[in-house]
């Protein structure tokens, strides 16, 4: 009798832990990115200009938080299971082909980053479009105003949370070494934010 009543309180208690991770995974959101990656030519010209900003302006945060070069391409909340929305994104950008970018400016935002701006040509914003119309049809999920059609703004952040000083050194670089060039989307990649770490990646198929 001892025994069954122990097996019972077992039962019972795995129940209540697997419901707990049930409730945990339901109601927790979690801020996602999807990022577009580029092939090591281009790679090399913008970590070139990174490196060179960091120590004309003495702001090494980009080299300090190992943020390689990348255009974030939809930034979002869900509260879906992390299996399941690797599934709804693969749909989309698992086949996706590889696509020419064409960077022709440099500009600020918030006084405390700058970016290089490609031109948002047809292959940005069809992706765009195709991955915002499969994740804003999902339920508990979130896109944030800027990453959603005619309001997202492509861009390449090169420096960040720079002071007044450092922000006219960095355009002092920027001036003398910065000239419009063209790069490929050679991979596409899902991460979190907290902690930021890829969750994983697809690459572009070459045309």
């Amino acid at each position: 009798m001892f025994d069954y009543y122990k097996k019972m309180e077992e039962k019972t208690r795995l129940g209540l832990f697997l419901f707990a991770i049930r409730i945990t995974g339901r109601y927790n959101k979690f801020m996602y990115l999807i990022s577009l990656y580029f092939d090591e030519k281009t790679n090399k010209k913008i970590q070139l200009l990174i490196d060179n900003i960091a120590r004309g302006s003495d702001n090494t945060y980009m080299i300090d938080k190992q943020v390689p070069p990348h255009l974030t391409m939809m930034a979002f909340e869900s509260k879906l299971p992390q299996d399941e929305l690797i599934g709804i994104v693969e749909k989309v950008v698992s086949r996706q082909p590889e696509g020419q970018l064409h960077w022709v400016s440099a500009g600020v935002f918030l006084s405390q980053v700058i970016y290089l701006a490609p031109v948002l040509n047809e292959y940005l914003q069809r992706l765009m479009e195709k991955v915002y119309d499969a994740l804003s049809v999902q339920p508990d999920t979130k896109i944030q105003s800027c990453y959603r059609p005619y309001g997202w703004f492509p861009h390449t952040t090169v420096a960040k949370k720079l002071s007044q000083e450092q922000m006219q050194a960095a355009f002092a670089v920027l001036q003398k070494e910065f000239a419009p060039f063209e790069g490929h989307v050679v991979k596409i990649g899902l991460s979190e934010t907290t902690p930021k770490r890829e969750i994983i990646s697809w690459n572009t198929i070459e045309r």
